[in-house]
């Protein structure tokens, strides 16, 4: 249990720097310059990493259809959602869009049942549930009952995202590859299916501080926490693995709050006690 709390610790970690990072680095570029570096320095991070650990040689294990697999996950965890979350952003309200796609860890325990065959009760469904209304009340900065939904397209957009990275964190739990090669193989291929949208490119600005933060994204917030993340998945219930993550938003406000000079309000701490009594509910399950 201490080994997944390190894992998922250091996934919440790195996304809780996704605002701070994505504020900085889309100063001097657009979204799809931004995925298509970001993925690039993440596939070369892994490429060192593996030349390190002696893992270079065994990419010939692998077949072809091996490869497949992993560049389809790939495909859905490090270029799609991105791809339609981004779309989503520029459709809907970022409130909205936010909510809908913090759907994607209670989404990874319904397809935990099908996928994995893993037991699905009442305490799972309402623990992570709990959790998810604490998000939203750090979303709608505490006002759940005024939440608007301006875009149809938009919101099944966000939607559509959440399932892809549901179902690239279920699908990637089921695998049974070495998860350095695997996430090298996520993000090569993600890079290729990025490098697609060149003609897209919008780079207005390569400043130190677009280049420092933009390396972050790719070494820690996009490269090295999928590792973990996927460690994490295999080493606990996919339930309680899906509830902890909910504490990254939480977490994302104190760096907001240090980093860019946010305030930190009320409803915050309301929606963190929130997040904790489903993750409680989780813990107290284990233990009965």
């Amino acid at each position: 249990m201490s080994k997944t709390l390190l894992y998922i610790s250091i996934c919440i970690l790195s996304w809780s720097f996704i605002p701070v990072a994505s504020k900085e680095v889309l100063k001097g570029m657009n979204n799809f310059a931004m995925l298509f570096f970001s993925n690039f320095t993440s596939a070369v991070v892994m490429l060192f990493y593996m030349a390190f650990t002696s893992r270079i040689k065994k990419l010939s294990l692998y077949s072809f259809s091996d490869y497949l697999k992993m560049s389809f996950l790939g495909f859905l965890g490090s270029f799609a959602y991105y791809v339609l979350l981004y779309k989503a952003f520029s459709l809907s309200l970022a409130q909205e869009v936010f909510i809908i796609n913090y759907t994607w860890p209670i989404l990874i325990v319904i397809f935990s049942a099908p996928i994995l065959k893993e037991k699905l009760d009442l305490i799972k469904v309402t623990s992570v549930l709990i959790s998810f209304v604490g998000v939203l009340i750090i979303v709608t900065k505490g006002h759940v009952l005024n939440v608007k939904f301006t875009s149809v397209e938009g919101d099944m957009l966000a939607l559509l995202g959440a399932i892809c990275f549901a179902l690239f964190s279920t699908l990637g739990k089921k695998v049974n590859y070495d998860q350095i090669i695997a996430v090298f193989v996520y993000f090569a291929s993600a890079t290729i299916f990025s490098a697609t949208t060149i003609g897209l490119f919008k780079i207005t600005d390569i400043s130190a501080s677009v280049v420092f933060w933009l390396l972050i994204n790719g070494l820690f917030i996009n490269g090295i926490s999928y590792i973990f993340w996927f460690k994490a998945l295999k080493s606990a219930q996919t339930a309680l693995i899906s509830n902890l993550v909910y504490l990254t938003p939480a977490v994302s406000l104190l760096f907001i709050s240090l980093i860019l000079k946010e305030k930190i309000h009320t409803y915050s701490i309301a929606g963190l006690v929130f997040i904790l009594l489903g993750i409680g509910l989780q813990i107290y399950k284990k233990t009965i």
